[in-house]
């Protein structure tokens, strides 16, 4: 994507009312106004809230919005250009379930509340294979200790992956770590008996990698 198409979409996103980019330094000082406040400032409604991670294009965000209109999705990612289009579509279309925010995973914990989140979905992560990644792969010990302080009690993660690396490592960490794996499937598309929700929206790359007859996984599971 060209420097000019992307300070176009930056500025776009600046328009849109359903898109939130606080600064790094705001996050980080704890200073987030929306923390605790989605459903009364955002959403106006008390709907349970659910994040996508890493959303790209936000079109599983869109997808997930418009197929459960009693819930709220929000749509996580630091590149803004790309998640443009979602938000983008989202306004066009007057879903209104549905936003954007623009900051970093690691900083999550400073963007909800404890409890404020029902439900996370990580969807086609990098898997980070090189060890020396291993820290910014989004299902390490670390990464599930901050979903937990944001999950509700009953609250659960989806993992949905095109890495075979990505999903054993991550069933072999929950259960090392004594989480409750709820589901597991190694090749949902073939084997059936998965969530009607995990096939039926497929983003822009899932299709592609299902034209080249690649494996899509996928794992739902409890933080212990």
């Amino acid at each position: 994507m060209g420097s000019k198409n992307k300070l176009k979409r930056f500025r776009e996103n600046e328009t849109f009312g359903n898109v939130y980019q606080p600064t790094r330094e705001e996050i980080a000082a704890n200073a987030f106004d929306l923390k605790g406040k989605w459903n009364e400032k955002v959403f106006k409604n008390n709907n349970p809230i659910v994040l996508e991670l890493g959303c790209g294009k936000g079109e599983y965000s869109v997808g997930l919005a418009e197929r459960y209109p009693n819930q709220n999705f929000i749509g996580i990612d630091i590149k803004g250009a790309r998640f443009w289009r979602g938000a983008k579509t989202a306004v066009e279309n007057n879903i209104n379930n549905v936003a954007f925010l623009r900051t970093q995973i690691e900083l999550i914990e400073n963007c909800f509340a404890p409890g404020e989140v029902d439900e996370i979905w990580i969807t086609f992560p990098d898997p980070q294979i090189k060890y020396k990644r291993t820290k910014h792969r989004l299902t390490n010990a670390e990464f599930l200790t901050r979903y937990k302080n944001i999950l509700k009690p009953e609250g659960f993660v989806n993992l949905k992956t095109d890495s075979e690396f990505m999903h054993g490592y991550t069933l072999g960490l929950l259960h090392g770590a004594g989480h409750e794996v709820l589901y597991a499937n190694h090749n949902v598309y073939k084997n059936g008996g998965a969530p009607e929700v995990v096939t039926a929206i497929q983003t822009f790359y899932e299709s592609q990698y299902l034209e080249q007859d690649k494996a899509i996984t996928y794992i739902k599971f409890k933080i212990k």
